[in-house]
């Protein structure tokens, strides 16, 4: 009898978790053994299956998809890890990438070609939607540092100025020359603009 994959699936969409899980059951070779709907799940889970792949949903509470990414393979670097996202950024993928995982795929591509990449990550391969490897390339590296980031990240919500040196203890004086810098980084106009921006590139 043939040693099946066992599989973690973390997806916060319930829904989207079960059909996934229900066509990968379909494959003969494949066994989803654990599902979570939470990244600061995964880990458990991760111990408490034995598993052989990850498949991580990149926006999900608790943690991101990469930074549960990051997290197994400091921990289990023998676990394959596959992000599914819903949107092509291309700073998911540069993101995904340095966390450690092995394939990058959108959650429209076919069962088909999901199940193909579970056996070639496993095989030792690497898997990456080609359309955003262009993209990735083409948009370069994230030009923010992990402090812009953060700052950014805390004012996404419409936080004030005095609001934001609050939450992240930092003078109001610090808090602008890093929304500055950031602004200036990105080319735009304003903190939110800079906010938009950078979401949308997959930066935050």
């Amino acid at each position: 009898m043939t040693t099946k994959i066992r599989v973690l699936l973390a997806e916060d969409q319930s829904m989207v978790r079960e059909a996934l899980a229900a066509l990968l059951g379909l494959e003969p070779d494949i066994d989803v053994v654990a599902q979570v709907a939470r990244g600061d799940e995964v880990l458990a889970a991760a111990r408490a299956h034995d598993v052989d792949v990850a498949l991580l949903d990149i926006e999900m509470p608790g943690c991101t998809g990469i930074e549960a990414a990051a997290q197994l393979h400091a921990e289990q670097p023998e676990v394959r890890v596959v992000v599914l996202t819903t949107f092509g950024r291309p700073g998911y993928l540069r993101g995904a990438m340095e966390a450690g995982a092995h394939a990058f795929l959108v959650k429209d591509a076919p069962a088909a070609q999901l199940a193909a990449a579970i056996r070639k990550v496993l095989a030792g391969e690497r898997v990456i939607d080609p359309t955003l490897a262009a993209a990735a390339l083409a948009e370069g590296a994230n030009p923010l540092t992990d402090r812009e980031r953060e700052v950014l990240r805390a004012a996404a919500d419409g936080r004030t100025n005095a609001e934001l040196a609050t939450a992240l203890n930092l003078s109001q004086g610090t808090v602008r020359n890093y929304l500055s810098v950031a602004i200036q980084k990105l080319t735009v106009r304003n903190k939110a603009e800079a906010v938009r921006v950078a979401k949308e590139k997959g930066w935050l």
